[in-house]
Formats: structure tokens, C-alpha cells, sequence
């Protein structure tokens, strides 16, 4: 999911936004589904490094355009390096986690990172959070464990890995509000350029795990970072011919794909625990988005 703000946009632009947003939605579970399959026979770090190289090239006439000493000669560099580098751990995270665990169960984990969000920003952002948002959070946080199913099979490596990866996903968001200054063609450099210098120290570190790769799964290596950053354009986009309030809550289609897509190309079954669990964290989400939503326009007001 992506940190925004909204703007208000015409009515007419609005169903436009929203086909933007849903398109946006199901190239990022295409690219999961991708990711997956890919990762059966690719080390992450291999998988992560083709895909943000190829990410790269194809934002290379945007950088250039920009010029690459704006985009590196920034304010606050050791934030953007630590944005960065929690990314990098976050997608490398997401990977690892589809690659044992099915796709619905490790959506589910990073969805809760807008609940991770809101009961960070009092600590880190110094945002006032009030008695019904601590409530959402700790409703989403009763889901989480839902879907967890805590028990002693429960705490594997890869469900642990989900669980660190949301939480990093979620201090990359804080830090982007704290950025939000920045202009989105240096985020994304430094989101991009981090994923690969990340990948690149993780393949020399492991030389044994890179696998010889062919034309075809180049190209489809390839092609998870083209998808990615055409999902996110889309969302940028939608973003801006319609309101956040009526868009953003569109994201949580990803979960309906996840169990769809799992379903249709692995044979995943989704658990019940799971499924109530996602609930709750959907429910929760939903609230703390539209009650920050009316905070603002009350304080415009």
C-alpha cells in the first residue's frame, strides 16, 4: 500500500481515478503472483537485483531529466538511506515470505501496516491519536493475531519474516511522511537505487545461490520491476483525478486478488483464521483512513 495525501479533484476525473486505482491494484498481484513463481527457482537476491536493475533503466530518462546531482545531493541523506534500505527489506521480506507462505496470508500481514502507522505516529511523528483511533489499532492488532493462529507451530521463519517486513514497510511510510518535502522522482530513485545496491551486496555475499537464468526468465525477472513501477504511476495517478477517501480504501482489493490469484495458479486454500483475521485488519484500517480523512477536513474547517 502507499503513504499519500489526497487532492480534490473534479467529479468527472473521479471514475476515472477509481479504474486507475482497481488497475493499479491487480498489476501489483500480478506482479505477486510473478514474484512467486520466480522465486521457486531464484534466490531473492537474485530476483530483487533483476528486478531494480531493470526498474532503473526504465526511470533512467526521468533521473536524467531530473539530473543525477539533484537527485543524489539531497537534505537529510541518512533519512533517505534509511528509508531505503527498510524497503529493500520490506520487497526482499514480501519475497521470501510468498515463496513458503500462501499469497493471501502474507498480504494480510502487510496490510496491517497502516494500523502499525497510526500507533507509530504519536512516538515518532508526535501526531495526536485519540481514544477511537487507539481503539481501531487495537482492534487491527487482534486481527493480526487472528491470522497468526498463535501456537508453537506457529512462529516459523518465513511468518516471522512477514511480520518483520510489514513493520519495516510501515516505518518506510513514516519516514515518507517525514520526507514528504522530497520530490517523488528522488523518493523513488532512492527507493530503487537502495532495492539494487541491497540485492547486489546480497548476491556477492551469497555467489552460490545465483542461478543461471534464461532468455524467458530474464525477461519475466524483468519484468516484475516494469509491472511494480507501472502499478505505482497508476496509483500516483488515480490519486490525482479523485479523492483519497473514495480511491485509497480500493487498495484492500489486493487481498480479494491474493486469495483469488493463490487460488488459481498454487491451489491455495484460504484459512478461516485468516480470512477473519484480514477482516478485522481491513475494518480497522478503514476506520483509522476515514477518521484521520474527517480530522483533516475538521481542522481545514
Amino acid at each position: 500500500m502507499t503513504d499519500i495525501t489526497a487532492s480534490s479533484p473534479a467529479t468527472g476525473t473521479a471514475r476515472l481515478g477509481v479504474l486507475l486505482m482497481l488497475l493499479g491494484m491487480v498489476m501489483f498481484s500480478l506482479n505477486d503472483v510473478l514474484g512467486k513463481w520466480l522465486v521457486a527457482t531464484y534466490s531473492v537476491g537474485q530476483l530483487m537485483l533483476i528486478r531494480s536493475l531493470a526498474a532503473m533503466v526504465v526511470l533512467a530518462p526521468f533521473f536524467w531529466k531530473v539530473g543525477w546531482r539533484r537527485l543524489v545531493d539531497v537534505e537529510r541523506p541518512k533519512l533517505h538511506l534509511l528509508r531505503s534500505g527498510l524497503f529493500a527489506f520490506e520487497a526482499s521480506g514480501f519475497y521470501f515470505a510468498v515463496a513458503y507462505m500462501p499469497l493471501a496470508d502474507a498480504m494480510t500481514y502487510w496490510l496491517a501496516a497502516p494500523i502499525y502507522v497510526a500507533a507509530m505516529s504519536p512516538l515518532l511523528l508526535g501526531e495526536k491519536v485519540g481514544w477511537r483511533r487507539w481503539t481501531a489499532i487495537i482492534v487491527g492488532f487482534v486481527g493480526v493475531v487472528i491470522a497468526l493462529e498463535p501456537s508453537k507451530d506457529t512462529f516459523t521463519l518465513p511468518a516471522l519474516i512477514a511480520l518483520a517486513g510489514s513493520l519495516a514497510f510501515s516505518f518506510a511510510m513514516v519516514l515518507g511522511r517525514t520526507l514528504r518535502a522530497a520530490p517523488d522522482t528522488t523518493l523513488v530513485f532512492w527507493q530503487v537505487a537502495g532495492a539494487a545496491i541491497f540485492a547486489g551486496v546480497w548476491c556477492l555475499a551469497d555467489p552460490a545461490g545465483w542461478a543461471p537464468v534464461s532468455g524467458v526468465d530474464f525477461g519475466l525477472l524483468s519484468l516484475l520491476g516494469i509491472v511494480a513501477m507501472s502499478a505505482h504511476m497508476l496509483v500516483n495517478r488515480s490519486l490525482k483525478l479523485a479523492d483519497a477517501a473514495t480511491v485509497v480504501p480500493l487498495q484492500y482489493s489486493l487481498l480479494l486478488w491474493a486469495v483469488i490469484f493463490g487460488w488459481m495458479f498454487f491451489g491455495d486454500a484460504p484459512r478461516p483464521a485468516m480470512l477473519v483475521g484480514a477482516g478485522f485488519i481491513v475494518a480497522s484500517g478503514l476506520f483509522i483512513f476515514f477518521r484521520e480523512q474527517h480530522l483533516k477536513r475538521r481542522g481545514r474547517a
